[in-house]
């Protein structure tokens, strides 16, 4: 284990940490201590940077909205603006990144008030959003679509986010275990934009 960084190195190397200790672990249930062991540094190394565990985590859950919206910029690159396919994309994308890390995506998404109101986890979670709300708004352009965009786009989330969460919680397992949750994502998206009403 590395025992010593430069000073920008250490604050990440804590929350690569911490990451890797809430996928291990299914949760925050780690302490301090347990990110510094897998960090390589001293117990006190943390305060340099962070208050506490949980101004680690929300960094964590910063950094996993970050890189959710990165995963959907690459995904969507090889198709033009406004088209559906960027749309799908998207979905695909939320999908296999709840499925990786399904610890950090529950967090990402918990209601608890810690992470819910922590300054920088609102600022990503809105630019995250706020990728998918202008790939809908490209849609709707191109497309000539008589229809507000961001409530388009909150039933795409509100699709994705749904399958997403049944897949991880192993609830479409239990009823219908022969289901391809991405199929339906993808034809479920199609669906929803194909019905939308054209301008005249």
């Amino acid at each position: 284990m590395k025992t010593t960084y430069h000073h920008g190195e250490l604050r990440q190397a804590l929350i690569d940490a911490a990451r890797h200790l809430i996928a291990e672990r299914q949760g925050n249930d780690f302490s301090l201590s347990d990110a510094c062991r897998r960090a390589g540094v001293s117990t006190a190394a943390p305060y340099r940077h962070f208050p506490d565990k949980t101004a680690i985590i929300n960094e964590v859950v910063a950094q996993g909205f970050t890189d959710m919206g990165n995963q959907f910029r690459a995904a969507t690159a090889a198709f033009p603006a406004g088209a559906p396919d960027r749309i799908v994309a998207v979905g695909q994308v939320y999908l296999a990144f709840a499925i990786q890390e399904p610890a950090l995506f529950r967090m990402m998404f918990s209601q608890k008030p810690n992470l819910s109101e922590d300054d920088i986890v609102t600022a990503q979670g809105r630019a995250c959003f706020g990728y998918v709300l202008q790939e809908v708004i490209d849609y709707c352009a191109f497309h000539r679509v008589a229809g507000d965009a961001m409530m388009i786009a909150v039933q795409l989330w509100t699709l994705v986010h749904g399958a997403a969460s049944l897949t991880i919680d192993g609830d479409y397992a239990k009823v219908a275990p022969d289901l391809s949750v991405s199929t339906m994502i993808q034809e479920g998206a199609q669906k929803l934009l194909f019905l939308l009403p054209m301008r005249g």
